[in-house]
């Protein structure tokens, strides 16, 4: 964390906070879900939610909604994300890891093309 030595420094802090806690709740047609249950965030989960985050503030993406979710029920898949487009059937994608991850955003999310190499097929 930065050093606040100023009182400009912690509204600059703050500023970048608010945004990217915007970034996690913006409401929009795109719908990614991060399975966040006890064998997800063991097998890595946060590390792909942080890499969806990063992306999507990187990409100044707008009209992605992005949640957590518990335990999605496969786990030998985990990470699990889900991605929903639209009205679309959601598209669920196991073994995400940071560099998997990045592809759904860049391929699925901004592109509108399924990353068929991790989709799990429930």
């Amino acid at each position: 964390m930065p050093t606040v030595k100023t009182l400009e420094d912690l509204k600059r802090i703050r500023e970048q906070a608010l945004e990217k806690r915007n970034a996690k709740v913006t409401t929009g047609k795109i719908q990614v879900i991060v399975g966040m249950g006890t064998c997800g965030i063991a097998a890595g989960a946060r590390d792909a939610m942080k890499t969806i985050l990063d992306v999507i503030e990187k990409d100044n993406l707008s009209g992605v909604l992005v949640t957590q979710t518990g335990c999605i029920g496969v786990c030998e898949k985990e990470p699990i994300v889900q991605v929903v487009v639209g009205d679309q059937p959601k598209v669920v994608y196991g073994k995400v890891s940071p560099d998997v991850a990045t592809r759904i955003i860049k391929e699925h999310v901004e592109g509108g093309k399924v990353v068929e190499s991790n989709v799990v097929h429930l």
